[in-house]
């Protein structure tokens, strides 16, 4: 028996914010592991400079919005929506992030650091929806 259609649409609808999410979480960890072994970024647990935790944000930045345009890319339906949704979810995680790491684990960074991870997550998923449905708007 076929699946009906908003079975399909919601399953591809969760894998959309999905792939997106694998695909900030691995390209970050990926480019993380190769700054430390590079020796850019200091072992853990040494703590940072300030100005590598500005260069971690901006990449973190660039990879949520690019992973934003994924989940737009692969949405059935609604790009800006799926990626909104995806952008109010690393808001939530960014902030839980930010307030257990507060004062327990400096060299995971300056309040700053955990702020503009917050901060940033809203607008980056905007931006990421905006380029898609600029693709589409000349398709």
């Amino acid at each position: 028996m076929p699946e009906p259609a908003a079975g399909r649409q919601l399953r591809r609808s969760i894998w959309a914010v999905v792939a997106g999410f694998l695909f900030v979480v691995v390209l970050t960890l990926a480019t993380d592991a190769i700054l430390h072994l590079t020796g850019v970024f200091p072992p853990l647990p040494r703590r940072m400079s300030d100005g590598l935790f500005g260069l971690a944000t901006a990449y973190r930045t660039v990879y949520g919005i690019a992973g934003s345009y994924l989940m737009a890319r692969l949405a059935p339906a609604k790009p800006m929506k799926h990626a909104l949704f995806g952008g109010a979810v690393g808001t939530v995680v960014s902030t839980v992030g930010a307030a257990v790491t507060w004062n327990h684990v400096p060299s995971l960074g300056p309040h700053w650091y955990s702020l503009a991870l917050v901060a940033t997550a809203l607008p980056g998923a905007w931006v990421g929806a905006k380029l898609r449905l600029a693709e589409l708007a000349k398709q």
